[in-house]
């Protein structure tokens, strides 16, 4: 029996189509992929259902009743429950104030009763089977336990359909099966689900029926059990997979960045030379300490001993300012806590660097800076209506484009690129992977941080393998695989 009904969906942003005549169906108790490419309309049509956005056209039923263009409470009241990939909870409080925010439970004195919504949560986890302390603070709970908990906050709401917007991101193999066999049991007692994720095992091994979006426009739905990862993936991209490996040796120039038993949080003794035009990538268990290491030639961490070079000039460490006036720019991990401005402009989120390096120049030119949007714009292959549309309008993969104009706008040298596609559809990714090649044949110098082998693989020169925090291995690029990399990445060959 059909839960929710979208029909003929229409919705236009400055009057350039996002979604042209989009329909979906899921059933009661089913788990439902939403899949295609970032940029293909499913964050709209997932944004329309939720009542963040009015779609121009169609209609949206939920459970018999017409929900077309209802507002978020509404559709909340409804039923439906959007778990973001980029979690809405609030860290400063505890595990059961996030569930009871907004429905706070008093006793007949008006007072709040902290006993019974604690006891309540406590409930909720037991037949979840969900492992958090009630009163255990957000920030403290491990990504895993923050997406459990933001499911039983939907699930304490009543929710009946729960959309999961990338949901394994942050997540281990184990942790994923937890969270899968969560979903089943839930499936099972008739919850329905909306799954959204460009992991196709994934996809192809909790899924029960699927929904294809490109550019726009719906493409096919069906069983999972009548297709297969391969033509579910021609059909997101619009044709066969093209061969993404474009990795080819280059002449690489002067050395750029020279390390010298640098330590810090996570990470020591490590040595590193990395030469103009070279594309570095570093990989290891998660916690290996790689990430940490980008950190620290940031800035964002202060180092603990060794030394840390650009172009001939130590970095003494601590400082932002120190590194980006020393030509060293970083993509972070997290979009959502460490890029995103969300109330700005695409224009003004890509300044936002460059402005602070100038801040004792010439005032604000915009329209300088509005030709050099257009130039990274057309160099990186943005697709935005204008530079003053909104960051949070664009897809993960534009997104992260965007970013990267930040720092090439600042003109640095040293490219610190921390899992760049997190979140990214295989088109995009390739993309991404053309952009990084494109950047080290002009001339930049390249580290790209990624637990992803596959990805090492489409652009790495030389990849340098952690485990608790030290450099176990360099491999060149012809020895690249996952299986030499796991063993190292796990001190199984540490001393080979």
């Amino acid at each position: 029996m059909e839960l929710l009904g979208m029909r003929d969906i229409h919705k236009s942003f400055s009057g350039v189509p996002v979604l042209r005549g989009v329909s979906l169906s899921v059933q009661e108790g089913e788990v439902h992929a939403l899949l295609g490419e970032n940029g293909a309309g499913k964050s709209t049509l997932m944004n329309i259902l939720t009542g963040a956005y009015a779609c121009d056209s169609g209609a949206v039923t939920f459970a018999g009743s017409d929900i077309t263009n209802a507002s978020i409470k509404q559709v909340e009241d409804a039923g439906i429950a959007f778990v973001h990939q980029e979690l809405n909870l609030f860290n400063d409080l505890l595990a059961y104030e996030n569930i009871f925010l907004g429905q706070e439970l008093t006793n007949r004195f008006g007072s709040l009763d902290k006993g019974k919504m604690i006891s309540q949560a406590n409930d909720l986890f037991t037949r979840l089977g969900v492992d958090i302390d009630p009163c255990a603070l957000v920030d403290d709970l491990k990504p895993s336990e923050k997406q459990l908990l933001e499911i039983s906050r939907a699930l304490f709401r009543s929710a009946r359909l729960l959309i999961l917007d990338e949901p394994t991101t942050a997540l281990n193999t184990e942790e994923v099966e937890h969270l899968f066999s969560i979903v089943r049991g839930l499936r099972k007692g008739g919850t329905s689900f909306i799954f959204i994720s460009h992991k196709m095992p994934e996809i192809f091994e909790l899924c029960d029926s699927y929904t294809i979006l490109r550019n726009g426009s719906f493409i096919k739905s069906g069983r999972i059990a009548d297709t297969t990862p391969a033509e579910a993936t021609s059909l997101m991209v619009g044709a066969s997979m093209e061969q993404r490996g474009s990795w080819q040796s280059r002449d690489l120039g002067d050395e750029v960045l020279r390390l010298e038993g640098y330590s810090g949080n996570g990470f020591h003794d490590v040595d590193l030379s990395v030469r103009r035009g070279e594309v570095i990538g570093l990989t290891g268990l998660k916690g290996c300490g790689s990430s940490e290491l980008m950190q620290t030639l940031f800035g964002v961490m202060r180092p603990s001993g060794g030394v840390a070079s650009v172009s001939g000039t130590k970095l003494h460490g601590g400082s932002i300012h120190e590194a980006m006036r020393a030509g060293v720019a970083m993509l972070p991990a997290d979009r959502k806590e460490n890029s995103v401005v969300p109330d700005m402009s695409l224009l003004e989120n890509m300044c936002l660097s460059e402005q602070v390096l100038s801040a004792r120049s010439l005032p604000i030119s915009r329209g300088r800076e509005e030709e050099r949007f257009e130039h990274y714009k057309k160099l990186l292959g943005i697709k935005a209506p204008s530079a003053d549309a909104n960051i949070n309008s664009l897809s993960g993969g534009n997104q992260q484009k965007v970013f990267i104009a930040r720092w090439l706008n600042t003109d640095a040298n040293v490219l610190l690129l921390d899992n760049p596609t997190q979140g990214i559809d295989v088109g995009a990714k390739a993309e991404i992977y053309r952009l990084i090649l494109g950047l080290a044949e002009a001339g930049k110098t390249v580290l790209i941080n990624t637990l992803e082998i596959p990805e090492l693989k489409e652009v790495a020169d030389t990849c340098y393998v952690f485990y608790e925090g030290e450099v176990v291995k360099a491999l060149p690029h012809d020895q690249i695989d996952e299986r030499t990399v796991m063993l190292y990445s796990t001190n199984s060959l540490a001393t080979a």
